[in-house]
């Protein structure tokens, strides 16, 4: 089951308290800049776990400006649709989550906080090659502040072509079950507060491990990716 740290208490809680009911999700990004990024990537991650686990998920979108901007951007960087959340009613929803930025006072109810981003790239967050970005943003656990540079778009840009490369690769090969210990690392990782690096810590050790068959790594990717979002079988059926 998902646990997640509630700033309010610093305490993990349950996401979904109530077996299958319906949880709401709400964005609350402060403003179209990096760190509110992070808050719409936080919210995308949030909604992708839990319906991983089976709940019914309602995700929504509150903010006070740049509606447009915002959906635009959220988009670009490979985060699903959200509802527009300003004024909608419930619907009788087990659980209420919300994301926000660390500096944010309030709303009430579960809050999910989010450390900020400081931009020292070259150009506009928007220029960047958005799949790196969103990498680059999950290398780090979302309550540790984080500087984007030059450097680290391009760490993450090397690490999706290698992955990418390899999983186009071993789609080729007979597809195999993901290992069962394998899987449970991965679920481990993400029901802990959704750990982004502890789940990219476990792509890293199926890529170097010389026992899984390839069809094995295939899906062992494609399983994670449901959650990290990065488009890791973009390359399927490309020319070697």
């Amino acid at each position: 089951m998902l646990r997640i740290t509630d700033a309010r208490t610093g305490e993990l809680v349950d996401a979904a308290p109530a077996r299958r009911g319906l949880t709401r999700v709400e964005a609350h990004p402060r403003g179209l800049d990096p760190t509110g990024l992070r808050v719409l990537l936080a919210a995308d991650l949030l909604v992708r776990a839990l319906e991983l686990g089976g709940t019914p998920v309602w995700a929504l979108l509150t903010a006070e400006r740049q509606h447009a901007e915002l959906r635009a951007a959220a988009d670009a960087l490979g985060i699903r649709p959200f509802e527009d959340g300003e004024g909608a009613a419930g619907l009788g929803e087990a659980q209420v989550l919300r994301v926000v930025d660390e500096q944010r006072a309030g709303p009430d109810g579960v809050r999910i906080a989010v450390a900020p981003v400081t931009w020292s790239a070259p150009g506009a967050p928007d220029e960047a090659d958005q799949a790196a970005l969103r990498l680059a943003l999950l290398t780090h656990p979302r309550s540790v502040p984080v500087v984007i540079d030059a450097d680290a778009l391009a760490r993450a840009g090397d690490t999706l072509g290698r992955w990418r490369s390899a999983v186009a690769d071993w789609a080729r090969r007979p597809s195999r079950p993901v290992p069962d210990e394998v899987r449970a690392e991965l679920r481990a990782a993400w029901e802990d507060d959704l750990d982004t690096p502890g789940v990219l810590g476990v792509l890293r050790a199926v890529e170097d491990d010389p026992g899984p068959a390839d069809g094995a790594r295939f899906e062992t990717y494609a399983y994670a990716d449901r959650l990290l979002g990065l488009d890791l079988a973009r390359d399927l059926g490309h020319p070697a």
